[in-house]
């Protein structure tokens, strides 16, 4: 599963999960930084990549175009690295299942 970290979530998450979500990326590293969200979304879709992002605006890109690609809401507010990466690491399975049910183009973490 490859996640594309959104510009609000920091690009060490890269790093630190990829045991577990092997060729993720972030969008600085893709020329994306200071993209608009609909750029990313394209991206993401192009490629297939599951979007990481704190930003509520990806729901209402998810409801307005449905999916591909799929969403990864964290609703946890600002919280350091290590919160981030402890969070993907306790839903990862979560986040397989929302994956494969294919019914649903957004989850939310919080």
């Amino acid at each position: 599963m490859k996640l594309l970290f959104d510009e609000n979530m920091s690009f060490k998450l890269c790093r630190r999960l990829e045991d577990i979500y092997p060729d993720s990326t972030h969008v600085r590293f893709v020329g994306l930084q200071n993209a608009d969200d609909v750029e990313i979304w394209q991206y993401a879709k192009n490629h297939g990549y599951v979007l990481v992002t704190q930003d509520s605006d990806f729901n209402d890109l998810s409801v307005l175009n449905g999916f591909p690609p799929f969403v990864v809401w964290i609703k946890a507010g600002n919280s350091r690295v290590s919160e981030l990466e402890s969070l993907l690491r306790t839903h990862s399975i979560s986040i397989r299942e929302f994956l494969e049910n294919k019914s649903l183009g957004l989850i939310e973490l919080d």
